[in-house]
């Protein structure tokens, strides 16, 4: 059985490999994409970065 984290880390990084190509991609555009709340993807992302299974820009508001 999945969690919700990882369901939802799931559906962030697919959402991610969609979108690639594009560069840096707003997290609230994932949030909005996904139907999640914008504060809950905020909290798997430290932890996807963690991984090495995303970047980050400085401001932490965009994601490739």
């Amino acid at each position: 059985m999945i969690s919700t984290k990882g369901r939802y880390s799931i559906r962030i990084l697919l959402d991610l490999a969609e979108h690639r190509g594009v560069g840096y991609t707003p997290i609230k555009d994932v949030a909005a994409r996904q139907s999640i709340s914008l504060k809950y993807v905020e909290k798997l992302m430290p932890a996807l970065k963690n991984a090495g299974l995303l970047d980050s820009s400085q401001d932490r508001k965009s994601v490739v």
